[in-house]
């Protein structure tokens, strides 16, 4: 009975020692690139009219970590992306100023792809995540909203991503990961908080609004949030991976 509980220890341990050498970890950080699509571009003109969010472009700062075992990778990422466009609020008319942070949390699983005798790999991935607006907005002359800066109210959505990149070892514990996404930032949770205490239709420029307004169409100079908005956005990325 012992000489079988020592061989099973010594099995277990042998199995656990393979297991954890499959194991890897990396840990890093980044740049990237945002592009807005969709709802979330467009002109300011399309943001004082309540059809667009009018951004045009941005940048992303954040710290990814990534665990390997047995083939299948797991990622986690931290990341703040600033949003911003600016412009008329009517052709020749008005100056709208308009900005968008972007916290978010995000994890999914990821599918690599080696290259023989190649310090470079492929990958595609997926994931979930869970982001919160903040924001301000400016306005100088335009019709219908008093003059001034206001503060956007923070406001969380749920949202899902896809996409892929490429490995790049440069190092034999440095990898340089370039990736490329399409990030549906809120999927889930869209809703109207406009209070319509604000003058005129300040309020629809305040929160982040992404669902319609249910008084749409009682007051055409207030109520001018019609469709829900999507917000999504292309995203390019370039990460520096240290193995641990």
């Amino acid at each position: 009975m012992q000489k079988a509980l020592l061989l099973f220890m010594v099995t277990l341990f042998i199995a656990s020692t393979q297991i954890y050498s499959q194991v890897t970890l990396q840990l890093g950080g980044g740049l990237g690139y945002i592009s807005p699509t969709g709802d979330y571009g467009g002109s300011t003109v399309d943001f004082y009219n309540g059809t667009k969010y009018g951004m045009s472009s941005g940048f992303n700062y954040h710290a990814k970590a990534r665990v390997g075992l047995l083939g299948l990778n797991l990622f986690g990422i931290i990341e703040y992306s600033t949003v911003s466009g600016d412009g008329e609020s009517e052709p020749g008319q008005g100056e709208v100023e308009n900005s968008h942070g972007i916290f978010s949390l995000k994890a999914g699983p990821e599918f690599n792809f080696s290259v023989p005798l190649s310090p470079i790999g492929f990958y595609l991935d997926g994931f979930v995540s869970v982001n919160t607006f903040s924001g301000t907005v400016k306005f100088q002359g335009v019709a219908q909203v008093p003059t001034g800066e206001y503060n956007l109210e923070s406001a969380t959505r749920f949202g899902v991503g896809a996409g892929g990149g490429v490995l790049l070892d440069i190092l034999p514990v440095v990898t340089l990961d370039f990736g490329v996404h399409y990030n549906l930032y809120n999927v889930f949770g869209q809703t109207y908080t406009g209070t319509t205490t604000n003058p005129k239709r300040l309020d629809a420029y305040t929160s982040l609004n992404d669902d319609k307004d249910p008084l749409f169409g009682t007051d055409e100079d207030i109520f001018i949030i019609e469709n829900t908005r999507a917000i999504n956005a292309w995203q390019f990325t370039l990460t520096a991976m240290i193995g641990i």
